[in-house]
């Protein structure tokens, strides 16, 4: 199903009112709804947190720390609000904990798990919204296509550094995470056992 696009100028409060079992982002005044995620996409990004868990600790403690990331996190950056699937600030760029759901603070990285609903939104009109927010770093998981790539942003445009597909090898480094290797095929859903 493709994600429902209101065309009429939205507001938060139309966000707002959005039943819990949907994702509802505002792109320059539009409102963007799409379905909860699949399994696949779910098990993609679970795994990827899990992978990038020597990043969230504590620098020196098991891992290379420094960094805070967050799952579904709601951006409320340059009149928009987007619910990226992962996000990522450098710890002395924290955002402020407190009440309220929405975070006002760029992150450093970014990644969105693509899906038959959502990969065009993700593509056409988030990641350009992202560069021009300054996000340094962007990936894209396609838990289908079982696929990841790695953008930089360079000049204020996105620069694509690394794909990784099937025939990738079995650990891979991706900045900015790249100091330490990460099992891609963790991201992608299991294939059922063969039969005897």
């Amino acid at each position: 199903m493709a994600p429902v696009r209101r065309m009429s100028k939205a507001t938060l409060a139309d966000l707002e009112r959005l039943p819990d079992h949907v994702v509802g982002e505002l792109i320059a005044g539009e409102l963007f709804v799409s379905p909860r995620p699949s399994p696949q996409h779910a098990r993609a990004t679970s795994s990827l947190t899990a992978e990038l868990g020597p990043f969230a600790r504590r620098p020196g403690d098991r891992g290379p720390g420094g960094w805070i990331i967050l799952f579904e996190p709601e951006l409320h950056l340059d009149g928009s609000v987007l619910v990226p699937d992962l996000a990522g600030w450098h710890l002395d760029r924290m955002p402020p904990s407190g009440p309220g759901v929405g975070v006002k603070v760029t992150p450093d990285w970014l990644c969105e798990v693509l899906s038959p609903s959502t990969a065009s939104l993700d593509r056409t009109r988030k990641m350009p919204l992202y560069a021009s927010l300054g996000i340094s770093h962007l990936w894209l998981i396609d838990p289908l296509a079982r696929s990841l790539e790695v953008f930089r942003l360079e000049g204020g445009r996105w620069s694509m550094v690394a794909a990784f597909g099937e025939d990738a090898p079995a650990m891979i480094r991706a900045e900015p995470f790249d100091a330490i290797e990460i099992e891609l095929a963790r991201f992608w859903w299991p294939e059922p056992p063969a039969s005897p």
